[in-house]
C-alpha cells in the first residue's frame, strides 16, 4: 500500500502512531497472527480500491484506527469489538462474505457487524433525531450494547476529525447527532468524559463565536485551575482531619458546554456563573451512623472558612429528591474572590446519586424509560467498577427491552411508536382518521403492502388510499392499538348515522307525496311493535332496504286506523265530555278540568308537554282541547285573551305513551361528537332517537335532537348525561 497515496502527510503521521498505540492496547486482546492476517486484508481491500474515502472526504482507515484506539483507552479492549470495526466496511461492500468472516474470526465478530450495519440505515434520518423513540429504535438495531459503544466512540472521532473539514453542512449534520443522541446516550452509559467532548465540540461547531468567548472569558489554563482546586482544597483537608472526619475530596472545573448551558438559562456571561469550580466531598460515615451530622459539620466546616451565598445554598438532607438523591449543596467565594460549588454527601449517598434512584443522568433530569434505565444502570455498573476488562462482561448483555414495540417512519422521517402486532391499518388511523377510512395499503419500503401488514421496526410507511374505500366492520379484526379500534367504532358509528338519516328522509318524503301527516307517536308504536330496540336500528335498516319503505307505510296507515276507530268509540261530541263514573282500576293518561277523564285531547306541538310537565288544557276554535305546558312560549297569551278556553289538566298516570322532544345541543365541533351523541342516547332505556340535524360554523356545532321518551324525569337524566360529552357546552328543550 502507497501511503503517500491513500494518506495525505499528516494522516499518514496520525496513522502511525495510533497504529502503534493500538497494537500496544491490544496485546493481550488479539494474537499476534490475527494482527498479521487483519492487517493483510486491510491493505489488499485498500490495493483493490475497496476502503475509499467517503463522500464527505473522511479517510475510513484512519477513522477505524480512531475509533478502536479511543474504544480502547475510554471503554477497554475487547478482540470481537476492534476486529469488527475494520471488518464492517469490507463485508458492507461485499469485498468479504459473511462467511468469510466467520470462518475467520467467529460468529461473535459477525453479530456486531450486523449490528453496525443494521444502525447505518438510520443514517439519513436526522429529522427524528430529536424524537424521544430515535435511540429506542437505534438500540432495537443494535442488538448489542458493544454496537453502541463503537457507535457513540465513533461520532466523536468524526467530530475530531471535522474540525477543520471544508463542507458546513456536514459539520452541522453530525454536530445535531452528537449533541441530540450520542451525547445523552454516553452520559446514561457513564461515558462522561466523552459525553463531555462531544457538548464541547458541538458548541464549537455550532456557536464558534461563543465558543471562543468562553474559552477567552476563562482567561486560565488547565494547569492554573487545578492548581487553583488545589489551593481550595489544601486548608479544607486539613480542617476536615482537625475534626476526626474520614473523607475523599474531589474538585473540577465545568465543561465549556455547561458553563454555556448555564450562561443560556440564567441569562448571564461567565463573570455571573457562580461555580465555575467545583469541589464533592464525600465522607466515609458507615451507613446507620449519623451520616447527616457528619455532613452538616463538613458544612460548617466549609462555610466558616470561606463565604457562603445563602441563597445558592441546597439543603437535599432534610428533604431528599423524590428520586432518593440527597446532598448538602454550598456556594462560596474562595482564594481570589471566585465561586466554587461544593458538594458534601456521605460514601452510601454517593452511590445512590451515582448508581441508584437518582443516578447522574436521570438526577440531571433526563426522562427516564422504564426497561432501558435497567440496562443502563447495569452496564454503567460495570463501567465504574475496577474490572479491566469491561468490555468482556457487557457483551453478554441482550438488548431485547422493546419486544413490545415497535417504531416506523413516516416518508418525512417523522417516527413514531406502536404496540407489536401493529398493522398498516394502525398506522394510518394513527396519523388521521380521514386517512385511516379510506386506506387501501401502503408502500413500505418501497413495496406495496395490504392493510394486514404487520409495522415491523424501522420501516418507512407510506399510505395508500382510494375515495371509494369505507370502514368494515372486520377492520376490527385488523388493527392491533386500542387508538385504531375507538376511530373504527366511531366511523362505522357515524357511516349508520348516516344511513339512518338516508332511511328517515326516504320515510319522509314517502309519507310527505302520499301527503300523510306523520304523527310520532304512532311511528314510535309502530317502530316498538316491528321488535326495534332503537329508532337509528330502524332508520338503518329502511336506509340498507333491508325492509321496505310502502310496508312500513302501510302498518303505519293500520296503526292511525285503528285509533280513529277507538277515538270515534271514545268521543263524546264538541264541548261534550263524558262524565260517566271513573272505573278505579282503570288509569288513564290525563284528568281534565275537576276530575273528567277519557277526554279527547292533543298534546300541543309547540311546547310538547311529556308526562311529569306541568300542564293546562286550552279549547281551541275547533272544539280540539290541547294540553299545553305552564311555561310554554304562548302560555302567556292564551290566558290573557283567551281565559274562558282554559281547562286545568293534570297527569294521572302512565300509559306506555312515548313522548316526543326536541333538544339543542351547542359545542364545539369536535371529531366524533355525533356518535358520541348518539351513543348515549342508544344507552338509555327507553329513550329513541328519531332524528338529527348538524350545523357547523367556524368552529362551533349546533345540533338538533328529536327524541322519544317517557317522562320529565328521564328527560332531565338524558340531558344531564348529554351535558359530559366532551365538546357539548350546553343541552336545551326546544319546541318541534
Amino acid at each position: 500500500m502507497s501511503a503517500n497515496r491513500y494518506f495525505t502527510e499528516s494522516e499518514w503521521s496520525e496513522f502511525r502512531n495510533n497504529y502503534c498505540r493500538l497494537v500496544d492496547a491490544m496485546r493481550d486482546e488479539i494474537r499476534y497472527d490475527e494482527v498479521k492476517a487483519l492487517s493483510k486484508i486491510v491493505h489488499n481491500a485498500i490495493e483493490r480500491g475497496q476502503m475509499p474515502r467517503d463522500e464527505h472526504g473522511i479517510n475510513p482507515l484512519l477513522r477505524c484506527i480512531n475509533t478502536a484506539l479511543l474504544l480502547c483507552e475510554k471503554v477497554g479492549a475487547e478482540r470481537d469489538t476492534i476486529i469488527a470495526i475494520f471488518l464492517s466496511p469490507l463485508v458492507e461492500s461485499e469485498y468479504l462474505l459473511w462467511e468469510d468472516v466467520s470462518n475467520l474470526y467467529g460468529d461473535g465478530v459477525i453479530k456486531l457487524i450486523k449490528g453496525l450495519h443494521k444502525t447505518n440505515e438510520l443514517d439519513g434520518k436526522q429529522g427524528a433525531i430529536n424524537s424521544e423513540y430515535f435511540k429506542n429504535l437505534l438500540l432495537i438495531f443494535a442488538d448489542d450494547i458493544r454496537v453502541i459503544f463503537i457507535i457513540i466512540v465513533d461520532c466523536l472521532c468524526l467530530m475530531r476529525m471535522a474540525n477543520n473539514h471544508a463542507d458546513d453542512k456536514y459539520r452541522r449534520n453530525i454536530t445535531t447527532e452528537a449533541s441530540n443522541l450520542y451525547a445523552p446516550l454516553a452520559h446514561k452509559l457513564g461515558l462522561y468524559k466523552i459525553k463531555s467532548e462531544l457538548e464541547d465540540l458541538a458548541l464549537k461547531y455550532s456557536d464558534r463565536e461563543t465558543y471562543n468567548l468562553i474559552v477567552h472569558e476563562l482567561n486560565t489554563t488547565k494547569k492554573y485551575r487545578d492548581d487553583y482546586i488545589t489551593s481550595f482544597i489544601g486548608p479544607v483537608k486539613v480542617e476536615l482531619q482537625k475534626a476526626n472526619l474520614k473523607f475523599e475530596i474531589k474538585g473540577r472545573t465545568k465543561s465549556i458546554y455547561s458553563i454555556w448551558n448555564k450562561m443560556k438559562k440564567q441569562q448571564i456571561g461567565v463573570s455571573g456563573i457562580y461555580d465555575l469550580f467545583a469541589i464533592r466531598i464525600i465522607l466515609d460515615t458507615e451507613e446507620g451512623a449519623d451520616e447527616r451530622a457528619d455532613c452538616w459539620k463538613a458544612f460548617s466546616i466549609i462555610t466558616n472558612m470561606y463565604t457562603h451565598n445563602p441563597r445558592r445554598m441546597r439543603d437535599w438532607l432534610s428533604n431528599p429528591k423524590s428520586n432518593g438523591y440527597e446532598s448538602l449543596h454550598a456556594t462560596v467565594i474562595g482564594p481570589e474572590n471566585k465561586w466554587v460549588e461544593v458538594q458534601i454527601r456521605t460514601r452510601r449517598m454517593d452511590e445512590i446519586a451515582e448508581r441508584g434512584l437518582a443516578a447522574h443522568w436521570r438526577y440531571k433530569g433526563i426522562k427516564s424509560e422504564g426497561n432501558l434505565d435497567t440496562l443502563m444502570n447495569s452496564v454503567r455498573d460495570v463501567l465504574e467498577s475496577d474490572n479491566d476488562d469491561p468490555l468482556e462482561k457487557i457483551k453478554d448483555f441482550n438488548i431485547d427491552i422493546y419486544d413490545k414495540e415497535v417504531f416506523v417512519f413516516s416518508p418525512k422521517g417523522d417516527l413514531y411508536k406502536f404496540p407489536y402486532g401493529s398493522t398498516v391499518l394502525d398506522y394510518a388511523f394513527h396519523i388521521h382518521t380521514k386517512l385511516g377510512c379510506a386506506c387501501i395499503g401502503a408502500r413500505v419500503n418501497g413495496k406495496n403492502q395490504t392493510i394486514k401488514y404487520e409495522l415491523k421496526s424501522g420501516d418507512t410507511v407510506e399510505i395508500l388510499t382510494s375515495s371509494s374505500q369505507y370502514p368494515k366492520k372486520e377492520w376490527l379484526n385488523i388493527a392491533h392499538s386500542a387508538r385504531a379500534r375507538v376511530k373504527i367504532k366511531q366511523a362505522l358509528n357515524e357511516i349508520e348515522n348516516k344511513s339512518a338519516e338516508l332511511g328517515r328522509e326516504l320515510l319522509s318524503r314517502r309519507m310527505k307525496n302520499r301527503k300523510i301527516e306523520v304523527d310520532e307517536s304512532v311511528l314510535m308504536r309502530l317502530v316498538k311493535k316491528s321488535k326495534y330496540k332503537t329508532v337509528t336500528a330502524f332508520y338503518l335498516d329502511l336506509g340498507n332496504e333491508k325492509i321496505d319503505v310502502n310496508d312500513v307505510i302501510e302498518q303505519y296507515l293500520a296503526i292511525i286506523e285503528k285509533d280513529r276507530q277507538e277515538e270515534e268509540q271514545r268521543s263524546a261530541g264538541e264541548y261534550t265530555f263524558d262524565t260517566k263514573p271513573v272505573d278505579d282500576n282503570k288509569v288513564d293518561e290525563l284528568v281534565i278540568g275537576g276530575d273528567i277523564k277519557g277526554v279527547d285531547y292533543r298534546l300541543a306541538r309547540c311546547c310538547n308537554p311529556i308526562f311529569g310537565d306541568k300542564i293546562f288544557g286550552f279549547v281551541s276554535s275547533e272544539g280540539t282541547i290541547k294540553i299545553h305546558r305552564c311555561d310554554c312560549p304562548n302560555a302567556i297569551n292564551m290566558q290573557e285573551r283567551y281565559p274562558y278556553r282554559i281547562i286545568n289538566a293534570r297527569w294521572a298516570g302512565k300509559m306506555g305513551t312515548k313522548y316526543v322532544v326536541t333538544l339543542r345541543v351547542v359545542g364545539h365541533d369536535d371529531i366524533g361528537i355525533v356518535t358520541n351523541i348518539s351513543s348515549i342516547i342508544n344507552k338509555e332505556k327507553n329513550v329513541f332517537l328519531r332524528s338529527i340535524s348538524i350545523d357547523s360554523d367556524d368552529g362551533i356545532f349546533q345540533g338538533h335532537l328529536s327524541v322519544a321518551i317517557d317522562d320529565i324525569s328521564s328527560l332531565n337524566t338524558l340531558i344531564k348525561k348529554l351535558r359530559t360529552v366532551k365538546g357539548v357546552k350546553d343541552v336545551q328543550r326546544g319546541a318541534m
